[in-house]
This record gives C-alpha cells, sequence and structure tokens, in this order.
C-alpha cells in the first residue's frame, strides 16, 4: 500500500519568544514494513539533521529573535506492508526497553492488570484487550503530560495512554516493551491519524500490538519513531524563552495513494 501523509503542525504565542528550539521526529526511516518514496519538510529555519540514542531520525531547529508563530509541515509518500514480527533489535540493547520512565512507572493497578500474563504473543494480545476495556478510547480525558499509572486511574484515555499503560505493564512482567509513534491510515475520524502503539521482545523478535485498535501493526501503520515513552517518541518536543501563552494545533492527513 502507498500512503500519502500531511502533517502540519502550528505553535502560536500571545508574546514573542527570544528563542526557541524544537526537535522533530517527523521523517519516517526505511525498514522490512516500509520504505520511503519521498518525503519533505517546510520549516521555519535551518536544521540540523541527526539520529537520536534509539536510533530516530531527527531535526533540530533554533529560531533566534522574536517570532509570534511556528509552522513545521512534514509530507510525503511512503510505501508500506505488512511484515509481521521484526528480528532486528534496533541500537540499543533490548533490556533498555525494561527500564521505567516518568511517563511509565508502573502501579500496583498496572502491575495487576499484567498478573498473570503469559509471555507469548498471545498473551500480550490478551493483556493489550485488558487494557482497553479498562480504559476505553476517550478524546480529551487525558493530556501530553498523564503518567500511565493516572490514566488507568482515570478508566480512560487516547493511543499514548494505551500504549503507555501496555508498556508499563508488560515491563512489570520482565518483557522488553517500547513505544511507536507514527500514523494510521483510519476510515474512523473520531480517531487521529497521528497514532502511537506498542512493541514487545519477544522470541527474538519485536512484536507489534496496536492497543487502541485491538489489532496488530499492518500496511496501515506508518513509523515515525520509537522510545521508552511519549516524550522519546513524539513528532515535535521543544523549548522556548518567554513568548507568554501557547496556542498548539496539529493535523495529520493520511490517505491511500493511487500506485
Amino acid at each position: 500500500m502507498r500512503l500519502r501523509i500531511r502533517h502540519e503542525t502550528c505553535y502560536r504565542y500571545d508574546g514573542a519568544p527570544a528563542r526557541s528550539t524544537q526537535l522533530l521526529r517527523l521523517t519516517p526511516a526505511d525498514s522490512a514494513a516500509q520504505r520511503v518514496l519521498a518525503w519533505r519538510l517546510t520549516l521555519p529555519g535551518a536544521a540540523s539533521e541527526g539520529v537520536d540514542g534509539f536510533g530516530n531520525r531527527t531535526h533540530l531547529v533554533t529560531l533566534e529573535g522574536p517570532h509570534h508563530e511556528i509552522r513545521l509541515l512534514a509530507e510525503g509518500e511512503v510505501e508500506t506492508r505488512a511484515a509481521g514480527p521484526d528480528p532486528a533489535p534496533g541500537p540499543l540493547d533490548v533490556r533498555v526497553y525494561l527500564r521505567q520512565s516518568a511517563l511509565t512507572a508502573a502501579s500496583a493497578a498496572i502491575a495487576g492488570l499484567a498478573s498473570g500474563t503469559a509471555p507469548t504473543s498471545a498473551g500480550c494480545a490478551s493483556l493489550a484487550l485488558r487494557v482497553l476495556e479498562a480504559m476505553p478510547y476517550r478524546p480529551g480525558a487525558t493530556t501530553a503530560g498523564t503518567t500511565a499509572a493516572d490514566a488507568l486511574a482515570l478508566g480512560a484515555g487516547v493511543c499514548q495512554d494505551h500504549t503507555q499503560v501496555f508498556v508499563a505493564a508488560c515491563r512489570t512482567l520482565a518483557l522488553p516493551a517500547r513505544y511507536v509513534s507514527g500514523y494510521l491510515l483510519n476510515e474512523d475520524e473520531t480517531h487521529a491519524a497521528s497514532h502511537a502503539w506498542a512493541e514487545v521482545w519477544l522470541d527474538e523478535a519485536w512484536h507489534g500490538f496496536d492497543v487502541s485498535n485491538a489489532r496488530a501493526p499492518d500496511e496501515h501503520h506508518l513509523r515515525l519513531a520509537v522510545g521508552l515513552d511519549y516524550l522519546d517518541a513524539c513528532p515535535v518536543r521543544g523549548v522556548r524563552l518567554g513568548g507568554g501563552d501557547e496556542t498548539h494545533r496539529a493535523h495529520a492527513d493520511v490517505r491511500a495513494s493511487e500506485e
């Protein structure tokens, strides 16, 4: 399948920041499951390109001097396929993904949800269903800073929350698990095209689990980045000096392309 993506992010400020820096993870990489045919970033300034410790492609943009708005546009076309489990461990020892983070620290409730789960693909799929049942999809119930423990206690969330609760639960079982950010071709307009899912290291391969949609990732999914949690893999993360209140708007459009 060929997917066409247009992802626009805009920040506006009441004041004018004297300086701002944005770290972008908006550029997909080739893998067994996807091949980048064309990709372009339209940015408000020059960017330095790199690869972070998790193997994600990054761009760093710094704006010097007062500015009231930042617009970021990523667009392109990627060929995807359902590749199944991925035996490539990545640049880090998979045991790194046993670590808890501030967003994925396991509560007693998360450990209880994971209790009794078999360390198999079928067992993890069953755990993913329990997570979704415990916290149905509800946009607006949480924020980017909501922890896995708080989201589970709330009993609602979005893909970010489902993924973080699931990876936290897997880590209590001594199963390396990582957060994946990307896009999803989805006919259900109540679900955003920007998406998150999880991968668990089982039988010497990464197995994918799209908790929010109760399915395995396939050709409808396009990967951007991986990490321990949302903050490691989110498409845009930045800091600024001054500027007052901020308004943030992001929209991702994903469509199937004619071959």
